[in-house]
């Protein structure tokens, strides 16, 4: 039986991306309907948990105090529709550092598998970007691309290589479907 866990990207799936980073609690802007469709997951019994790079991190854009109040207020923000997030995993590293835990990598996934004892082969991991979808195929794991964020722009620069990989319009639209 496949565990009832759900693992989505930050920027672009859950609140607006921006070019520049979320750099402040006041640039975390939730995309409409994505705070509510964490919460129906939460109460169909889902564990939903985010795995996120953060180079801005790394490149001395903002501190992990900033990340921590950016990631206070998803979370409140969250808790006020009835929602709520069972981790927040994130990479601060630059691409540079050579980690294991930056996406395209499988780190930050394997991590989450590790700390809730759950096997992560078949999970929907809802991303923006292709390197979410490399590193949910490089753990078995279901890769699903939403059009919100940088997801057009992925869809037509990799459509070749996304194959039959299920798209959506939003995280709502995802979450739809899983229900």
């Amino acid at each position: 039986m496949i565990a009832k866990l759900v693992i989505l990207d930050r920027d672009g799936v859950i609140n607006k991306d921006s070019i520049d980073y979320i750099k402040s609690p006041e640039e975390w802007i939730p995309i409409p309907k994505s705070l509510e469709a964490i919460a129906r997951l939460n109460h169909a019994g889902f564990k939903v948990v985010v795995a996120t790079n953060q180079a801005g991190v790394g490149k001395g854009h903002f501190s992990l105090e900033q990340l921590n109040a950016i990631h206070q207020k998803m979370r409140q923000s969250l808790e006020r529709v009835g929602g709520k997030l069972d981790g927040v995993f994130f990479c601060p590293h630059t691409t540079e550092f050579n980690c294991k835990c930056r996406k395209p990598l499988p780190g930050l996934l394997l991590e989450i598998s590790e700390r809730l004892g759950i096997d992560i082969k078949h999970i929907p991991v809802v991303g923006d970007s292709y390197r979410d979808l490399q590193s949910a195929w490089a753990v078995g794991a279901k890769g699903i691309l939403v059009k919100t964020g940088k997801g057009l722009n992925t869809l037509a620069q990799y459509k070749e290589m996304i194959g039959n990989t299920e798209v959506f319009a939003d995280l709502a639209a995802v979450v739809e479907h899983i229900l």
